[in-house]
């Protein structure tokens, strides 16, 4: 099975995660933005990252391609079983995706993707203000993680995996939460860092950008 996208996206980072705790075996291969690569073309029509094919199947979109897997590959179950459990595991993921992601987004595509890879100056107006945009993301979550350190039924599900990697991004840009203020949420996204799926990554991206 075959993953395409950039290894610093968030998406593709919360797929190989997935995957890693689940024993799947993907073959990651880097395309970037706006590449025109057919086979992830042939996948992901429009070029949204991650692309997937598992044979005759191809399909994009991280959520899209973790039900699949998650339907291909049910154990160990990332999605649990419980509706309400299950539907606050979908909700962990979507903000992660939509929300998480928009904000951190700003800081990391204007402080590393624009300069770094597009050879073009980021507005470090817009990186402000996404640093402006997590404080509030900080501060719900500090409030929601539970003593067990997973966000939904005292166990690590899709919830956890989804949420810890778009902060990787803004860690890459030295943009954390404050230990002090936020205890809880520091001391699990540390948590979820150390588990194979990131622990194995968050390394390479770091050499990948030059980041002692």
């Amino acid at each position: 099975m075959i993953l395409y996208g950039a290894p610093l996206s968030p998406y593709v980072r919360k797929v190989m995660a997935y995957a890693a705790e689940k024993g799947i075996e993907l073959e990651l291969v880097p395309v970037g933005i706006g590449d025109s690569n057919p086979d992830f073309i042939a996948c992901s029509p429009f070029g949204k990252m991650p692309g997937f094919r598992d044979g005759d199947f191809g399909i994009s979109d991280s959520t899209a391609i973790i039900t699949y897997l998650e339907a291909k590959f049910p154990e160990p179950a990332m999605l649990p079983a419980d509706p309400a459990d299950r539907a606050r595991t979908i909700w962990f993921e979507e903000f992660a995706d939509t929300i998480v992601t928009a904000a951190g987004g700003k800081i990391f595509f204007n402080r590393v993707v624009s300069p770094k890879f597009l050879g073009k100056p980021g507005d470090e107006a817009a990186a402000k203000q996404g640093e402006a945009d997590m404080l509030p993301i900080y501060d719900y979550l500090e409030g929601v993680i539970p003593a067990s350190g997973y966000l939904v039924g005292d166990r690590l599900t899709l919830a956890d995996i989804a949420v810890a990697s778009p902060f990787v991004n803004t860690a890459h840009c030295s943009i954390i939460p404050d230990a002090a203020r936020y205890p809880k949420l520091t001391a699990y996204l540390a948590a979820i860092w150390q588990r194979p799926g990131f622990a194995t990554w968050i390394p390479r991206e770091r050499k990948m950008l030059g980041i002692a």
